[in-house]
């Protein structure tokens, strides 16, 4: 048994995998336990480390901090790369009114942080990391320790007190923010009182219509379009008893029967526009579509593999005019998307081709659909990014009237590269698909193995901390911190802005990056509004936060 004894407690790089594997493992099971319905996650990770680290366990400094940095350099740059492609696109419409509210709430907290810094107590670092716990945001904590070790102000106990101050306000930051949440739904939300909720449910729909309405008779599907601001797929078209794929060119005849991909709400429009609804359930999963068409017309999926089309907008491709088949939807991790001409095509896009065998077989030679390749992740573009990023975030910026330039750190760097490259990577045919279980898979390997660093490296004073004057002062600006913004925020947004319960709530845990919240405010509202906007408002949230924390450190410091 000494053999066992000494390779857990003498410093080596085999003790700090065990302990960081131990760690890992015992936070994991416990975040399963909910409380009250909410359970903190691979958020435990982060408080098992600081009970490891309150151990006093001795452990190589030097490879506990290079699995804590580089846990957090693999994290941040592929949370890059997951919103990065949705990160520009969501400033458009609604989605930039929610974005400058969640950035109110961003800049709410971090005028209220300066002020708690000039009015109490409390040295700078300290309160950035109060500010990181509140809004549990541990990758803005760790983009504030670098930034502190790069001004050479840094020894041991700065760093670790900043991680301390981070987890003394982290649990109160969880539950501030469902606090909020129950508060606006009691005294702001009116949805419940009213008989009748307006949604718009862009869920995809398939639907047969029949030709009914004498003013769109004999005209062309393209001029029919125009009768109207919704968008829509006329995927298929019966008449005289035979089906065919329509082109722009059709014209629609009295008592046609048309099959239409759009979205749900949309569909009482459609009705209008065409007179009649089929009671047909066209959305079940076991539908044999090649059998409802006939032995010419056949329908497919087909995979996006082929580098050249990666990053092409589909309506380029002249697929229907070249071929005769019809691209009727297209998935997208999971998600549907109508395939309209201006959608730009990403490797792994699955999409929906309806028309004749041999015709789809050459439209699958154009797109490629070899699904073997998506089974083997391009890590040249994955080491690449975080090159790149890692340079970026070396690189001196000067400002005026500093003695020093700033640096956007392991954290800036890489998460700037990742949403680069993840939006526009694939119009350069850079090739930067990994699949969804993939993608997820690396990130929490990345944010794991940074909690549990960071959690061993601040547990040695915690407990200390927790229960002197001090930690309770911690703890009560944390709560303000969490609280306020998001008070302030959705009291404006709901009274002045008249946005609807279910989105400002949405938008509040987006502002917060706080998943846990997101799954309390899902289990309030029908629909998945919260979920949309909370992915609308996360990417430039968790970005802002990220730079401004070491910023704040820089500018001030």
């Amino acid at each position: 048994m000494n053999w066992l004894i000494e390779t857990i407690l003498e410093p080596s790089m085999v003790q700090t995998v065990i302990i960081i594997s131990l760690v890992a493992s015992i936070g994991l099971v416990l975040g399963r336990i909910k409380i009250f319905g909410v359970s903190l996650g691979i958020t435990f990770v982060f408080f098992t480390g600081i009970l490891a680290g309150h151990l006093n366990i001795p452990i190589n400094k030097d490879i506990i901090d290079f699995a804590q940095n580089f846990g957090l350099v693999i994290f941040v740059y592929t949370l890059g790369l997951q919103v990065g492609p949705g990160f520009f696109s969501s400033f458009k419409k609604g989605g930039m009114q929610m974005n400058m509210l969640a950035m109110g709430v961003v800049s709410v907290g971090m005028l209220l942080m300066m002020l708690f810094y000039f009015v109490a107590d409390v040295s700078l670092p300290n309160m950035v990391g109060i500010l990181s716990g509140a809004v549990t945001n541990t990758p803005a904590l760790g983009a504030a320790q670098q930034a502190l070790v790069h001004l050479g102000m840094a020894d041991d106990k700065a760093i670790s007190d900043m991680g301390t101050a981070c987890a003394v306000t982290y649990p109160l930051g969880v539950v501030g923010v469902i606090l909020a949440i129950v508060f606006l739904r009691k005294f702001l939300d009116n949805s419940a009182d009213s008989e009748v909720k307006v949604k718009k449910d862009t869920t995809t729909y398939i639907g047969e219509f029949q030709v009914c309405n004498p003013a769109i008779y004999d005209k062309r599907i393209c001029d029919v379009m125009h009768l109207t601001n919704r968008h829509f797929i006329i995927s298929r078209i019966w008449s005289d008893g035979k089906v065919s794929i329509p082109t722009s060119e059709t014209k629609l005849q009295p008592k046609d029967h048309l099959l239409i991909i759009s979205i749900k709400s949309d569909v009482e429009n459609i009705k209008v526009l065409f007179g009649e609804q089929e009671k047909v359930d066209w959305n079940k999963e076991d539908i044999d579509w090649n059998r409802i068409d006939n032995s010419q017309l056949v329908s497919r999926r087909i995979i996006v593999t082929r580098d050249k089309v990666n990053g092409i907008k589909l309506g380029t491709l002249r697929l229907r005019n070249l071929y005769g088949i019809n691209i009727t939807r297209v998935n997208r991790a999971g998600i549907d998307l109508l395939a309209s001409p201006n959608l730009t095509l990403q490797m792994g896009d699955k999409l929906t081709v309806v028309g004749e065998a041999a015709s789809i077989n050459n439209v699958g030679d154009i797109l490629g659909n070899e699904i073997k390749r998506l089974k083997e992740p391009n890590l040249v573009a994955v080491f690449l990014g975080i090159l790149l990023g890692m340079l970026l975030g070396a690189l001196p910026i000067p400002i005026p009237g500093m003695s020093l330039p700033i640096r956007l750190g392991i954290a800036g760097g890489p998460i700037i590269v990742g949403i680069l490259m993840g939006a526009f990577g694939p119009r350069f045919h850079l090739t930067t698909y990994t699949t969804q279980s993939a993608n997820l898979m690396v990130r929490q390997l990345g944010i794991v193995t940074y909690l549990a660093g960071l959690g061993i490296s601040s547990g040695s004073h915690f407990f200390e901390t927790v229960f002197r004057t001090e930690g309770l002062l911690w703890i009560g600006i944390g709560f303000l911190l969490t609280l306020i913004p998001i008070l302030i925020v959705g009291v404006l947004a709901m009274k002045l802005l008249k946005i609807d319960y279910a989105n400002c709530i949405g938008m509040l845990c987006g502002s917060m990056a706080n998943p846990i919240a997101l799954n309390y405010a899902n289990t309030t509202v029908e629909g998945d509004e919260p979920s949309v906007t909370y992915a609308t408002v996360y990417p430039l949230s968790m970005f802002v936060r990220v730079i401004s924390a070491q910023l704040i450190i820089m500018l001030f410091m």
